[in-house]
């Protein structure tokens, strides 16, 4: 049974900052290890519950957040950036048999701790066919693509809820409880490792492998900025169209373009900002 990890920090046990999860800080520093806890803790868990192998994908910023050198020896980790499937990296091998996300969020326009959506500002919110769509959804429709479902989402409260939406039969942790998007009520490192390896034990039994969904329409999806010259840039991706003066709309006819596309369309955002005015 080969279980995939994707792991994002700002659902780890602790992080509610924007400098929690922000690369080269102090606060991002002792933090690493609290998202590297609840990794191990999942992995704990899958083996405990009759995983064969682990592997973890880094799915936060830079993707060089989890100490490797902490990590339980039994996993193996896909670390660093630029990767095909970003988040869920490793799944298009067609061999992984379930799916956790660990340390994930609510979406852009959601409540939640450090609720976003790829980008930590700019954009406002995202549909997939009409659906409010976080990072968990866009993942769970390329996960479900290949046949694997997500059987584990650990994060805040709110991203818990959120997970019922995409993947009702998945276990849920929660290692924190929203109180606003930048403070929390939190569970002790040693509690969330206790709750998150039982989650875990308990969703390897769903580790099944499905048949991969197939669609006959393509995907919709739309995203929101906050400001007009953010769209004009999103619209110079092929395919993408400016159908309003802050939302781009575009067609994918599969989830392995749609995420590909989406990726695109944030890289360009995220470079059209100015420094003070973007």
């Amino acid at each position: 049974m080969k279980i995939l990890i994707s792991a994002d920090m700002e659902g780890a046990t602790g992080a509610t900052w924007p400098a929690d999860v922000e690369p080269g800080t102090e606060p991002w520093q002792r933090c690493r290890g609290m998202f590297t806890s609840d990794v191990n803790a999942a992995i704990a868990g899958l083996f405990d519950g009759g995983a064969s192998e682990v592997l973890v994908n880094e799915a936060h910023a830079t993707m060089r957040n989890l100490l490797l050198e902490e990590l339980d020896r039994r996993a193996e980790m896909i670390t660093g950036r630029h990767k095909d499937l970003t988040m869920v990296e490793g799944i298009q091998a067609g061999d992984v048999d379930g799916v956790v996300f660990l340390g994930y969020h609510a979406g852009a326009g959601m409540e939640g701790v450090l609720a976003h959506t790829y980008l930590p500002n700019s954009i406002t919110g995202v549909w997939v066919d009409g659906e409010p769509a976080s990072e968990g959804r866009l993942n769970a429709h390329v996960a479900a693509e290949y046949g694997t479902p997500v059987i584990l989402v650990t994060g805040d409260d709110r991203a818990c809820a959120d997970a019922s939406t995409y993947a009702p039969d998945a276990q849920t942790v929660a290692v924190k409880d929203y109180v606003s998007r930048y403070a929390a009520r939190c569970r002790t490192p040693a509690q969330s490792f206790s709750d998150i390896r039982a989650g875990a034990t308990a969703a390897a039994s769903l580790a099944t492998r499905h048949p991969p969904v197939t669609r006959e329409e393509p995907f919709t999806v739309d995203i929101e900025v906050d400001a007009t010259q953010l769209a004009g840039f999103a619209a110079m991706v092929p395919t993408v169209e400016w159908i309003r003066p802050r939302r781009v709309r575009f067609l994918a006819p599969t989830a392995y373009d749609m995420i590909r596309c989406f990726k695109a369309v944030t890289t360009l955002i995220s470079n059209a900002m100015e420094e003070r005015y973007g």
